[in-house]
């Protein structure tokens, strides 16, 4: 989730066009394509695996100031308590911010090559690590905490994860599990114009239940089986109808930019940002902010910063912005983290992978979808599709991504395209196993039951 690192822009709105044209300034041409990778992480004491509180010498507070103080990442502050960091610009700009329960999230910078993608995440993971060590930290990569009661996890001193917290009791019965109990990695990318994002968001959208299968990552939940393969996804379906799902009227004629903006317009609200302070209007309307009408704050017309907070708290399995966010892959080793941009980047960044990729999907059904959608966290690749399963989509579609990669032909100083970061996927491919089902195998077999093997074997 988001972190403020600027001053608000509080450029005012007038007009349902102000907000459509905010999302469609996303539009770039695609030798201005970037690839942007968050992948969120665990943090837990090496000696009593516990997870790690915010405001400790052995903590979340440390860990930042640790890494400014070593690597020159600018803090973020919020009510004076450390929140986040910064890189400097020149450097590339990417954070590192907290989820609700302390989870260390990486927001890497826009990037050229997976190659640049690749280096990054491990520059990071060496940095934290390097920190950690000194004070007895380590960080686990996994989609679900495996251990912790929801008693035991911390909670994190941002303001908008109050106000979040509170509300998510009001909706579904697993949003406080998504907040502070879940881990995610994900890929963020461009788009040319509002065709090339209907297809890519369609796409996207279509294919997501197959890459949360062959991610599929957290089988665990308070020190056993939890009856998933992705209980980090299942936790999505409970957690607030009213802005997660697999937007079914995407595929309608005549979706574009303003639909998505209408869309959004009545997700509800969940804050206001004003004057340092997140003002809790969680429930209301944005369309009563746009009119002036905003119970609690009459007369207040909406900012460019209130639109950019209000799509940041909409939770599809992709999102838009002004780019396109896919969102729905557990986190893992680092390995996956650099695969999960790769089978993206090579699915939607090249137009005849994404020509093939929209004829694999483009007869689905909106009923076809949802049940891919339902059935995935549990049975993963063996779940059935028409004639065969998840896993033979899973093998096409990664076979339209090398493709895609090859034909980007964005080598390394070795001469290698960046179609190798697939290879972690496609191990899963030939062995027909999710990450899940190896964790279970080892929990049933070599690790005897202990839950506690999983600090070892998953930490990075």
């Amino acid at each position: 989730m988001s972190t403020k690192t600027a001053a608000a822009d509080t450029t005012p709105l007038e007009s349902f066009q102000d907000l459509v044209d905010y999302i469609e300034a996303g539009c770039k041409p695609p030798e201005a394509w970037r690839i942007g990778t968050e992948h969120e992480k665990f943090g837990f004491h090496t000696d009593t695996l516990t997870p790690i509180p915010h405001d400790t010498d052995r903590g979340v507070r440390a860990m930042l100031e640790g890494l400014h103080q070593r690597f020159g990442w600018e803090p973020v502050l919020e009510k004076d308590q450390i929140i986040g960091l910064m890189q400097p610009a020149e450097e590339g700009g990417g954070t590192v911010s907290l989820e609700p329960g302390g989870q260390f999230e990486l927001s890497g910078a826009p990037l050229e090559t997976l190659h640049e993608t690749c280096d990054e995440v491990n520059t990071h993971l060496a940095q934290v690590r390097e920190v950690g060590d000194e004070l007895g930290i380590g960080f686990l990569g996994l989609g679900v905490s495996p251990k912790w009661t929801m008693d035991e996890t911390p909670i994190m001193p941002k303001g908008r994860y109050r106000i979040m917290r509170e509300y998510m009791a009001k909706k579904g019965n697993l949003g406080r599990d998504m907040m502070f109990r879940s881990c995610t990695v994900q890929v963020n990318l461009d788009f040319s114009s509002e065709a090339d994002m209907i297809k890519k968001l369609r796409v996207g959208l279509a294919l997501q239940p197959i890459v949360t299968a062959l991610f599929a990552n957290s089988p665990f939940t308070e020190g056993k089986p939890n009856g998933f393969q992705s209980f980090r996804s299942e936790i999505w379906r409970d957690t607030d109808p009213d802005r997660t799902g697999m937007l079914p009227w995407v595929f309608d004629e005549g979706f574009g930019f303003e639909a998505y903006a209408d869309y959004a317009l009545d997700v509800p609200m969940y804050f206001l940002y004003r004057d340092g302070v997140y003002n809790d209007v969680s429930g209301k309307s944005f369309r009563d902010l746009m009119a002036g009408k905003l119970e609690g704050h009459e007369g207040e017309m909406p900012t460019k910063d209130d639109w950019v907070d209000h799509l940041t708290t909409i939770f599809p399995e992709v999102r838009l912005k002004r780019f396109i966010e896919m969102r729905g892959a557990d986190g893992g080793p680092w390995r996956r983290l650099c695969a999960l941009p790769a089978v993206w980047v090579g699915l939607l960044y090249d137009q005849t992978a994404l020509d093939a990729a929209w004829d694999l999907v483009k007869d689905w059904t909106d009923e076809e979808r949802q049940a891919l959608r339902d059935q995935v966290p549990v049975t993963a690749l063996s779940t059935p599709f028409r004639s065969g399963t998840v896993l033979d989509i899973g093998r096409e579609m990664i076979d339209i991504a090398r493709a895609g990669l090859t034909a980007r032909n964005r080598l390394d100083r070795f001469g290698d395209s960046e179609a190798h970061f697939l290879n972690a996927v496609e191990t899963i491919l030939e062995d027909g196993r999710t990450p899940a089902e190896e964790l279970l195998a080892l929990y049933d077999g070599e690790w005897g039951g202990d839950i506690d093997r999983v600090f070892s074997d998953c930490a990075y």
